[in-house]
């Protein structure tokens, strides 16, 4: 997929021009790092190989720092695992010593997206304070990243309104920027917190059904081949067979889990792997394929994680209270309806720990410029 991104050309342009060989470096470690977000791995190991190899015979600190920062988020859009927080946070640490603040503050926003996926408050909070003081107005993909993070934290909390000036001003950053990458993300995590949104609602029986979530889920998609970026090519069919399931279309849900899932648990999102099962059996019982949704719904208890998000365990209980109800299993239904209640219960306790820690943090989104 031919990757049509203002920032790619614009760093082509610099890379180019620049005479010295440490500044064409540490441009071309940008450029990778901006094909690895568009989801074009190979491209940008192709190109990293090649600057290990650059580094390793004329070593520089600078050089070192964005390799490490590009590492990380090769890491990261592999397999969405952790070892992209050693790595990143090795190119933290040398940023911080030679003063190199760009890399500095690309760190802290990545930083501040990991610890939101482990659902770290205290570290969000921390990194994302972190960014804003160091970045300079010019740093626009580190500023762009964390407001993109601090609205979905805000959303998460349940407060939409406060969210809003964090989303415009990721979108302004990247618009300046030309950066489409960070647009695609942008319009991709929305589109999952107001799915969640509704989601939560629907499994509490209090739900509209939203016919304009598949809208925004395919605005993303559409977006994403109008611009060449393949880094949700697995994540977002998932998202519209969420949609689809609170929707009541079973079948198409059924076959978009069916072909996504596996491939999105093998890359790192076994996190998920229970709320999405039980909601998988869920469509196969809608399907009349009771006996394989039984067994779908007992590999979702076993995959169920007392680790994982508060939201995604109460979703599966809920999911499976459901589906062993409708096949006359009381006491399972019982036992996981009065689980889902109480994970419920602490999901909103949650939402509540959260508003109120990010209206202390202080944090405010950077003024809109007109």
């Amino acid at each position: 997929m031919e990757i049509k991104s203002r920032l790619l050309k614009q760093l082509d342009k610099d890379i180019a021009a620049s005479t010295s060989p440490v500044p064409a470096a540490c441009l071309k470690a940008r450029r990778a790092i901006l094909l690895a977000r568009h989801g074009a791995l190979n491209e940008a190991r192709e190109q990293l190989t090649v600057l290990h190899q650059l580094a390793f015979q004329h070593p520089h600190p600078e050089v070192g720092a964005w390799l490490h920062l590009a590492e990380g988020l090769m890491s990261y859009y592999t397999d969405f695992g952790s070892s992209a927080q050693e790595k990143i946070q090795r190119a933290l640490s040398i940023s911080r010593s030679i003063g190199q603040s760009e890399v500095e503050s690309l760190a802290h926003a990545w930083l501040t997206q990991l610890a939101y996926v482990r659902h770290d408050l205290p570290v969000v909070l921390s990194h994302a304070a972190e960014c804003l003081r160091v970045a300079a107005p010019e740093h626009r993909v580190a500023r762009g990243r964390v407001h993109m993070v601090l609205g979905v934290c805000w959303q998460y909390a349940g407060q939409l309104d406060q969210a809003l000036p964090w989303y415009q001003r990721s979108r302004a950053y990247a618009a300046a920027d030309g950066d489409d990458a960070t647009i695609s993300a942008l319009m991709y995590n929305m589109a999952v917190m107001r799915t969640a949104q509704v989601r939560w609602k629907a499994l509490s029986s209090t739900a509209a059904l939203a016919p304009e979530l598949l809208l925004g889920v395919d605005s993303v998609k559409h977006y994403d081949a109008a611009v060449g970026a393949a880094v949700l090519a697995e994540l977002t069919p998932l998202l519209r067979a969420q949609i689809l399931a609170i929707q009541g279309d079973f079948q198409q849900a059924r076959a978009l889990y069916e072909e996504h899932l596996p491939l999105a648990i093998s890359r790192g999102l076994a996190r998920l792997g229970s709320s999405l099962l039980s909601d998988l059996a869920w469509c196969r019982l809608n399907c009349d394929e009771t006996e394989v949704a039984l067994q779908q719904a007992r590999e979702a208890e076993v995959e169920l994680d007392p680790l994982c998000d508060v939201d995604d365990r109460a979703a599966t209980h809920t999911r499976l209270a459901q589906i062993f109800a409708a096949v006359g299993e009381t006491a399972a239904a019982a036992h996981h309806q009065e689980r889902a209640a109480a994970e419920w219960a602490e999901f909103a306790r949650q939402q509540s720990e959260w508003g109120a820690a990010l209206a202390a943090s202080g944090l405010k989104a950077d003024p809109l410029r007109r």
